[in-house]
Formats: C-alpha cells, structure tokens, sequence
C-alpha cells in the first residue's frame, strides 16, 4: 500500500469530519420530529411517580419488609421564565441525543482513519479497548439515568428550607443536570479503561490503589449520601456499591496488567 502524503491525509480526515457532522446532523433532525418520544417518554420520565425505578424499589421494599426503601415521590412543576428555552432545549436535546446515537458510527469512522497507522499486533488491543469504552460509558449512562438522577432529583425537587416556598424548577435547571450527571457518570465509568492505559505506561500500581481503598470508601459514601440524603441504608447502598464495585474493578484490571507485563519479561 502506497505511503500517503501529509496533505493525502488531510484530505481524508476532511472527508470523514464531513461524513461524522452529516450523520450527526441527519440525526439530530430525525430525532427532533420525535419531540414527544424524545421528551415525554425519556427526559421527563424520571418526574413520574410511575417511573420504572421507584416501582422498582417500591416492589423491593415489599418483599423484604422494609417500607421505607419506596420512595415518597411527588409531581413537581416545572416552568419555563424564558421566550426561547423550549425552542433552544429541544434543539440542544435533539443534538445530543443525536450524538449518542452516532457515537458507533463515529468511533468507527475515526478506527478507519487511524489503523492503518496500527501494527498487527496493536489492532486486537485497540478493538477491545473501543469495546470497553462503549460497554463503560453506556453503563454509566444506564446508572445514572435508572437510579443516580431519579433519587437526586426526587430529593432536590422537594427539599424545602420552609413550607412558605414552593419550588418550581426552571426547564433550564432540569436539563443541564440531567445533561450533567449522565456526561459525569458516563466518563467516571470510563474509570477502569483510563486504569488499564495508566498501568501499561506504568504509571498507576494496584498497590496504590490498594493502600487508598479505605480513602475510596469514604468518599464514595460521601457522595453516596449527597446524592441520597436519606437515613435509609438501603437506598444509599444501591448508589454507594456500583461506585465502589467500579474502583476494585479497577484495580484488578490494573493488577492483571501488571502480572501480564511480568509474564511477558520472563
């Protein structure tokens, strides 16, 4: 196969920006003629007392006897103070949900571009390291969606400093926290691949991760009772153990690194 020159591979990459922002675009119109799917039956569903979470731990909370573990969930009024936020909101969300949905076609796009600049050898690890980062990412995505937001919001949307103040989230404040949170746990998941890089370049040992386990724990407890300040166990448990399951599965990704890296300089 003929070397490319710089510009050759320019002209490449060029085409394949215009091939990612096509497909980008097309989507994000196609999801924005789905306005009430898109909204009604995803964004705003974490609002419903019906929502499939809280059913969940409502069931939950039956079969083991423990009442409290269903939540005390309530319709909160939301309200829109700006001209053009609805307007705005459904285009910004239709892009972003377009993004999620072009996010294969994307990765794929940029592993065409990139490997035939990869060894034989090189190309196994490279897939399974794409694999991971979709497999992590859409977990977190999944986590936050189906638990981390719900219980955040349901919290927050009815926490009052008195009962002469009525809270009435703005649509803005809704969608840049649920935005928010599903980006910060879609990355935090991404924990174990950024662990697996880090011990390949040596530069993160179990050891550490190991000596700082007790350090780990309280702070995911901490932000476990941030994001439900309840005094029910149970409920801070379903948030604090994925995130803590997430740091020892790091850390043995990182230790089978390292015992790999000792086998090969046998």
């Amino acid at each position: 196969m003929p070397v490319k020159t710089f510009w050759e591979h320019v002209e490449v990459m060029r085409w394949m920006l215009i091939r990612c922002l096509a497909v980008v675009a097309v989507l994000a119109v196609g999801v924005f003629c789905f306005k009430g799917f898109v909204f009604d039956g995803i964004v705003f569903q974490p609002c419903r007392p019906d929502f499939v979470t809280y059913r969940a731990m409502c069931r939950l909370g039956d079969a083991i006897g423990i009442s409290g573990l269903c939540p005390h969930v309530t319709e909160i009024e939301m309200i829109n103070i700006n001209l053009s936020s609805q307007l705005m909101t459904h285009i910004s969300m239709s892009f972003y949900v377009a993004l999620v949905l072009a996010l294969p076609y994307l990765v794929t796009e940029l592993w065409f571009f990139v490997s035939p600049a990869l060894y034989a050898k090189e190309r196994k690890p490279a897939v399974a390291a794409v694999a991971a980062f979709f497999f992590q990412f859409f977990l977190g995505l999944a986590l936050a969606y189906f638990l981390i937001f719900p219980l955040t919001f349901n919290f927050l949307g009815n926490y009052q400093v008195s009962d002469r103040i009525v809270n009435q989230i703005s649509l803005n404040s809704y969608i840049s926290t649920f935005i928010g949170m599903m980006l910060a746990m879609g990355l935090v998941f991404e924990m174990p691949v950024v662990a697996y890089f880090f011990a390949r370049i040596g530069v993160l040992k179990s050891s550490l991760l190991r000596r700082y386990r007790k350090i780990a724990v309280v702070v995911v407890l901490i932000l476990a009772a941030f994001i439900t300040p309840s005094t029910d166990i149970f409920t801070m448990t379903l948030v604090a153990a994925p995130l803590y399951l997430l740091y020892e599965f790091s850390r043995m990704v990182v230790s089978r690194v390292e015992k790999r890296e000792r086998g090969n300089s046998d």
